[in-house]
């Protein structure tokens, strides 16, 4: 194994996430998008889904969560279920699967004549028994500049209609699990270099995740971490972080984004 790249609060290892998570202190969390169902080619190399879930599964601290960003592809007209198989995969390893998340993109390419058009991928999150941090976002209860639902409530399963009673006479609610992003070329990321690799997800989804799921100088962890979106998040946070990254040129694209983001600290409203 070659000896990590140091920055700052990041830990960087360029190598083979299976041989590698075995060595790491156990972390926070985990915040990372696999290469899943070969929809690209990442340098040729391949993964053992099984052998990494176990590892990431048995490195989590109690209470520690696992943002697994995935989706499927269409194979004869139809997708794959990949997404799920793993999801229920992390379960059989005794982990929680705490709530299945959507994140929205708003472009798409265009289906097959038989589909809708698939704007979405999921984002399931795996607890380590119960979530130890859960920052949840709360956005107001309004509807046309105007606070509604002064007293929600909910039906019983014998049908009863009952007060939510910690919503009642509340102006703020959770905030939906359905995340809608900017994506593309401008939008993604602020580093332009980071479009070299062929599958970025956005900025403001790894800062969103690492806000939700930990505090401040805890750990996360990316295995597949790609152009090293979820270490510029951790560095804009005040988060540590480590990365594994298999491929020499995007490891290298990665050194570079987190050692900036070091340097320039950005603010993330």
């Amino acid at each position: 194994m070659n000896s990590p790249v140091v920055i700052g609060n990041a830990t960087l290892y360029l190598g083979d996430c299976l041989e590698i998570l075995p060595t790491l202190p156990k972390v926070d969390a985990v915040i990372t998008s696999p290469p899943y169902d070969n929809l690209r080619e990442y340098g040729g190399h391949a993964w053992d889904f099984e052998g990494i879930a176990l590892a990431l599964s048995k490195g989590l601290e109690d209470g520690g969560v696992i943002v697994w960003v995935v989706g499927d592809s269409v194979i004869d007209g139809s997708e794959s279920g990949t997404s799920f198989t793993q999801a229920l995969y992390f379960k059989s390893l005794g982990l929680r699967l705490h709530d299945t998340m959507i994140y929205w993109k708003n472009c798409f390419q265009f289906p097959d004549k038989s589909r809708y058009s698939q704007v979405f991928e999921y984002m399931f999150i795996l607890s380590n028994g119960t979530p130890k941090t859960t920052n949840i976002f709360r956005v107001p209860t309004v509807k046309e500049n105007r606070i509604v639902s002064k007293a929600s409530s909910y039906r019983k399963a014998d049908g009863l209609v009952v007060p939510m009673k910690y919503e009642t006479g509340k102006d703020e609610r959770n905030a939906e699990n359905v995340w809608i992003y900017e994506v593309g070329y401008g939008k993604s990321a602020v580093d332009k270099d980071a479009y070299d690799h062929p599958a970025i997800f956005p900025e403001r989804l790894a800062i969103d995740h690492a806000r939700s799921w930990t505090k401040d100088n805890e750990t996360i962890l990316d295995p597949f971490m790609g152009s090293g979106t979820t270490g510029v998040a951790c560095m804009n946070l005040g988060r540590k972080f480590i990365g594994v990254e298999i491929e020499p040129k995007y490891f290298a694209i990665a050194c570079e984004r987190i050692e900036n983001a070091q340097r320039q600290q950005r603010m993330f409203p």
